[in-house]
């Protein structure tokens, strides 16, 4: 397990209760106790803070038992690079991850601008696999579904699952890599967005 999952799982695990430390000379133990024990701010209050993170938009596919399938997802971040880790947070109970799970695979989908649409279609709770796919170009990595027209992509290797509230926390180990050139779509404050300075020469 990485130092940074492991780091995430330990912090998880002292969130339950315990009892007070008899150690005289720890005297931070009953203090963060305390803390453990506040109820902490709503959901309304935190998702308006997770508003603020700028991300880039991604769509993660897998292969499921009936054809691909596939999210729209902003949290996803690099955990390590020897070895290659990525790491995306997936909603409980979605087709995807449970696609994820089962093969073993998955690919990762960096956007670019002018893919409003597509992040749009592959967020939408009311289309289907099908209507999410239709129309877009798709070859097959690893025998992971692969989007044409991305930013970049990756196609990874599960190597975790593991659940922390509403949403479960999936490493990948990069197994194929594309990179291409252009500007990534972005997600701030509730809608999408972009860059805005210069685009640097290609000799820079």
């Amino acid at each position: 397990m990485s130092t940074r999952l492991r780091l995430v799982a330990d912090r998880a695990a002292i969130t339950g209760s315990r009892p007070a430390s008899t150690d005289p000379t720890n005297a931070d133990a009953p203090h963060a106790d305390a803390l453990h024990e506040e109820p902490g701010p709503g959901a309304a209050r935190c998702l308006g803070l997770y508003a603020k993170l700028a991300a880039g938009v991604t769509v993660v596919t897998a292969r499921g038992e009936d054809g691909p399938l596939g999210m729209t997802v902003s949290a996803v971040t690099s955990l390590s690079a020897r070895p290659p880790l990525l790491l995306a947070c997936l909603r409980d109970g979605s087709r995807t991850l449970a696609a994820v799970r089962a093969g073993r695979a998955f690919a990762v989908h960096l956007l670019r601008e002018g893919q409003q649409d597509l992040a749009g279609r592959f967020a939408s709770p009311t289309t289907s696999a099908a209507e999410r796919f239709a129309g877009t170009g798709i070859r097959q990595v690893l025998g992971v579904p692969v989007l044409a027209g991305a930013l970049a992509w990756s196609v990874c290797l599960t190597e975790d699952v593991r659940r922390y509230g509403d949403h479960h926390l999936v490493v990948g180990r990069v197994a194929a890599v594309h990179v291409g050139g252009g500007r990534p779509l972005l997600w701030h404050d509730r809608r999408f967005g972009a860059l805005t300075e210069p685009e640097p020469d290609a000799a820079g």
